[in-house]
C-alpha cells in the first residue's frame, strides 16, 4: 500500500488472521463503468493485499456475463447491478440462484441521453422544453404523440440489462409523464460501452446508462443528456458487491475480508482530494478505456448535459461512501421488488421482508464497518422521497449525515407498505 494511504484504524483486529481465510486468491468481475472504481482502487492502492487477499480483476462486456460467471463460480464475487442479486434470487428472467450482497458500492452515476435528432424533435413539439429539468419526460410524451399522428414508428431506447437500475429508472421517468414503456416505445438491451455507437449508428434513439458513456456521447456531439439519476431518485443506489449465497456460506472469513477491503476503498475514493487520482486510474485501458477528460468531469462533481452550455456543478453525481452509501438497505431491495412487479417481471408478490433479509447481509456489513471504525446504521430500513435537504440519521453507531432522497414522482416510499406504494403507482397510471 502506498505510504499516503493511512489505515482507517491504527491497530486493525484482523492483522495476523490471514491464515483463517478460506480462500485468499479471488477472481472478481467488473464492467467498464466509472462505478467500478471501488474495485479498481482496492486493487491499485493495496487494500486487497492489506486484508490478506490476492485479487485478479476480470473485465467483462455485459451484465449477462457477470451474472452467469458469478453464478457458475468462475467469479468469486463481482461488481453487480443493485437489483441483480434480488432478481436472481427470485428467478426473474428465468435464471434462479440464491444471491447475497453485504455492501452497496455507489449511489448515483446514471443519466438518460438522447440523439440530436430526437432532442430536436422534442424541442419542436414542446416550446418550453428544457433538457435539464423534469419537463423532459413530458416533452418526450408529446413527441411520441406527434410521431404516432404522422405514422412514424416507435422510438427505441437502450438499457443495460432487463433487471438493471437503468431499466427501472428509464421506465420510472417515462411513467412520470404518462408514457407506457411497453406500448409507446421499444426498450432494447445494449451493453454499457456499446451505447454511444448504437445511438450514433441509429440503432437506438436514446438510452439510460452509467458514466462515462453519457459524457462520451455528449463530448463527441452525438447527443444530449436530458436528466441524471439525481433528478430521478436523489442518491439512489446503483451497484453492489454481489456473490452467490453458497460462496458466502463457504467462505465467511474471506467474504468479511473482501467487504472490509472494498469498504476501505470506497471511503478513500469518496474523498474529494482523491477523486482526480480515481479518475486517472479507472480511465486506463484495463478498466474503462476512455479518455481521462471524459471520466474526470463527473468524478470531480461537474456534469455537461450538452455542448451548448458549460458544465454544471453536480457534487453528488456519484457517491462511493458518504450518506451511508455502502449500507445494504432492506428498503432499497423492497423498492426494486415493487418495480419488478410493476413491470410484470414478477408474477407473484414476493415476501418482501424475507427476500430482503436473505439477500441484503446487513450484519456482515456492520461487522466489517465496526472493525474499520466506520459508522453504520443500526436500522435496516428507511423511507425514500421524504428529504429535500440533507438530514442526519440518528439510528446509527455514530450519527450519519444523509443526502436528499426525492423521487421524480414526488411520492414517498414507505418500506413497511411496499404494496401500498405500488398500488398507488398503478392507480395513477390508469387515470
Amino acid at each position: 500500500m502506498h505510504a499516503d494511504n493511512k489505515p482507517l484504524i491504527d491497530q486493525p483486529s484482523w492483522v495476523g488472521r490471514a491464515e483463517t481465510l478460506e480462500k485468499s486468491q479471488l477472481d472478481l468481475g467488473f464492467i467498464p463503468l466509472s462505478d467500478c472504481a471501488p474495485l479498481a482502487i482496492a486493487y491499485e492502492k493495496g487494500f486487497f493485499e492489506r486484508h490478506g487477499l490476492r485479487v485478479t480483476l476480470r473485465r467483462e462486456a455485459s451484465w449477462a456475463s457477470i451474472r452467469d460467471k458469478t453464478m457458475l463460480g468462475i467469479f468469486d464475487a463481482a461488481h453487480m447491478l443493485y437489483p441483480m442479486p434480488i432478481a436472481m434470487t427470485l428467478g426473474v428472467g428465468g435464471v434462479q440462484c440464491p444471491m447475497v450482497t453485504a455492501m452497496c458500492l455507489s449511489l448515483g452515476g446514471n443519466a438518460i441521453t438522447v440523439s440530436n435528432l430526437l432532442y430536436d424533435e422534442m424541442s419542436g413539439v414542446a416550446s418550453d422544453f428544457n433538457s435539464q429539468r423534469e419537463s423532459s419526460a413530458r416533452a418526450l410524451k408529446k413527441t411520441i404523440e406527434a410521431r404516432r399522428r404522422s405514422g412514424k414508428g416507435p422510438l427505441r431506447f437502450g438499457v443495460v440489462f432487463p433487471t438493471s437500475t437503468h431499466h427501472y429508472e428509464l421506465r420510472f421517468w417515462m411513467a412520470s409523464a404518462g408514457i407506457d414503456p411497453d406500448a409507446d416505445v421499444k426498450v432494447l438491451v445494449v451493453p454499457p460501452p456499446g451505447m454511444p455507437d448504437a445511438m450514433r449508428n441509429g440503432k437506438i434513439d436514446g438510452y439510460c446508462v452509467g458514466e462515462p458513456w453519457n459524457s462520451f456521447t455528449v463530448e463527441r456531439g452525438w447527443g444530449k443528456t436530458l436528466i441524471t439519476k439525481q433528478g430521478l431518485w436523489n442518491n439512489g443506489p446503483e451497484k453492489v458487491l454481489g456473490t452467490t449465497k453458497t460462496w458466502a456460506e463457504q467462505h465467511p472469513n474471506t467474504h468479511q475480508a473482501l467487504v472490509r477491503a472494498v469498504l476501505e476503498a470506497c471511503v478513500w475514493s469518496d474523498q474529494q482530494e482523491n477523486r482526480e487520482e480515481v479518475a486517472s486510474i479507472i480511465a486506463q485501458q484495463r478498466y474503462i478505456d476512455a479518455p481521462i477528460e471524459t471520466v474526470r468531469m463527473s468524478m470531480l462533481g461537474q456534469y455537461q448535459y450538452d455542448l451548448d452550455h458549460p458544465p454544471q456543478p453536480h457534487p453528488d453525481f456519484m457517491s462511493f461512501h458518504r450518506y451511508a452509501a455502502n449500507f445494504p438497505w432492506h428498503s432499497h431491495a423492497k423498492w426494486f421488488m415493487t418495480q419488478m412487479l410493476r413491470w410484470k417481471q414478477l408474477e407473484e408478490v414476493p415476501d418482501f421482508d424475507q427476500v430482503a433479509g436473505q439477500v441484503m447481509l446487513t450484519e456482515l456489513y456492520r461487522s466489517a464497518a465496526r472493525e474499520l471504525g466506520v459508522a453504520a446504521p443500526t436500522i435496516n430500513e428507511k423511507s425514500e422521497g421524504t428529504h429535500q435537504d440533507q438530514w442526519v440519521l440518528e439510528q446509527a453507531t455514530t450519527p450519519i449525515i444523509m443526502g436528499t432522497d426525492l423521487l421524480i414522482d414526488n411520492r414517498c416510499f414507505d418500506p413497511s407498505d411496499p404494496m401500498g406504494y405500488l398500488n398507488e403507482r398503478l392507480a395513477r397510471t390508469k387515470r
